[in-house]
């Protein structure tokens, strides 16, 4: 079956959010974030300053609004995988199936957005606890799935959070280098399958389904 059609109100809602955004990334990247306050975005949007809030409870967020896939994208993959697929494989494929639909969340060739994160202390550290978050939430997973209340689940995702962590980096500073974006997602893609080829021997069979 195909997915329900998105109600009038759910689209009204997405549509907002993505505004404010879109509204919030302008003013920033123009003025500089500590320059811009919640107000501003909201006054150039034309909504209220509550309605901002509602959709991004932190400033930050307005900057890193895709924190739902950074956060949630692992253990879902994990979660979802197929028969006979390993935490490692369901990870590893769900990377590739991103870099493949040139999911956003993924770096891009957007060099000032980057630059702007890369020198606000508040930014680079909001983004480190968003993979904190996927490492927790994956490890969840990991734990329920197996019954493992040990150490593995936890040292697994660990390891698989680090190489999307990597990643991440790694487009940052392709993106910084100029590199054109055809050319920094094949380097990704050949970065990521160095990574899960080195994680393979060890937890390879991890969490198999």
């Amino acid at each position: 079956m195909g997915e329900r059609p998105e109600g009038l109100r759910a689209r009204q809602k997405r549509e907002t959010r993505q505004l404010i955004s879109d509204v919030a990334t302008r003013l920033f990247l123009e003025r500089g974030y500590d320059n811009v306050t919640i107000a501003d975005v909201a006054s150039a949007a034309g909504v209220a300053r509550m309605t901002v809030t509602n959709h991004f409870p932190l400033k930050e967020d307005l900057v890193l609004d895709l924190q739902e896939e950074l956060v949630n994208g692992m253990a879902r993959a994990v979660s979802r995988r197929a028969p006979g697929e390993s935490a490692l494989d369901a990870v590893r494929r769900d990377y590739g199936e991103r870099l493949s639909r040139r999911d956003p969340a993924i770096p891009d060739a957007d060099a000032g957005w980057q630059r702007m994160v890369l020198g606000t202390p508040v930014l680079r550290a909001r983004l480190r606890q968003l993979f904190d978050q996927a490492e927790a939430e994956l490890a969840a997973v990991l734990a329920r799935e197996t019954g493992d209340t040990g150490l593995a689940p936890r040292l697994v995702a660990a390891a698989l959070a680090d190489v999307e962590r990597l990643l991440f980096e790694e487009g940052q500073r392709l993106v910084l280098d100029g590199e054109e974006s055809e050319h920094i997602f094949a380097a990704l893609a050949g970065t990521a399958r160095q990574a899960y080829d080195l994680l393979e021997p060890a937890v390879g069979d991890y969490a198999r389904r």
